[in-house]
């Protein structure tokens, strides 16, 4: 590759690296991971909350992801797809460590069953009114309150846009188990949200 296409990777697109990379291109692909490492480990961070195991995954998703960089259409963005290698790779430890456990409440409602006929349409929008600035840091504080259960089908439904039934499949859970917890999270998100909206105001 002529000197002056590798002179012009910071400006160039994710596409064209990409497409670089593609071809054995080393350091388009350094480029890529240089771009987009630290919102891997966030979200890594924000799935198993410990910094070790959330770097071992992240560096392990970015070996993955080099690995299968011929499977990569371009259907989705480059981020969106590094963003589900890593996601999956979390979820997998979780399943293999056996952390996820619901509340005690929770547990109650799933033996009684029916509990997803039961439960109420949950209508909350626990971010309005937070200042921009504000909102990412705010999130990050609440989510690192709950459960692992209740952020990982949050995480999976809110942010990477999952069907109840994907979300199922994913986790290894059934369909009410997944509308419970969604149901949880969110509860409890709002709830969270609030008292530090309220706290910012003392």
């Amino acid at each position: 590759m002529p000197s002056s296409l590798k002179n012009d990777y910071p400006s160039s697109p994710d596409e064209a690296l990409v497409g670089w990379a593609q071809k054995g291109d080393t350091e388009a692909f350094e480029e890529l991971v240089f771009r987009h490492r630290d919102k891997i480990y966030a979200r890594a961070m924000m799935m198993m909350r410990n910094e070790e195991e959330a770097m071992d995954l992240s560096q392990e998703a970015w070996v993955k992801s080099w690995q299968r960089l011929h499977q990569f259409q371009g259907d989705s963005s480059f981020a969106t797809w590094m963003t589900r290698i890593v996601i999956n790779l979390c979820l997998d430890q979780i399943r293999r460590q056996k952390k996820m456990r619901a509340e005690s409440i929770e547990q109650i409602e799933e033996e009684a069953g029916g509990v997803e006929r039961q439960m109420p349409v949950e209508h909350v929008n626990p971010i309005e009114g937070l200042e921009k600035e504000e909102l990412r840091k705010r999130i990050d504080e609440a989510m690192a309150k709950l459960t692992e259960a209740h952020r990982t089908v949050l995480v999976l439904h809110e942010f990477q846009g999952m069907e109840y039934k994907e979300i199922a499949r994913k986790v290894g859970i059934s369909i009410g188990t997944v509308m419970s917890r969604l149901f949880y999270a969110r509860r409890r998100m709002a709830s969270l949200l609030q008292g530090l909206k309220r706290e910012r105001k003392i």
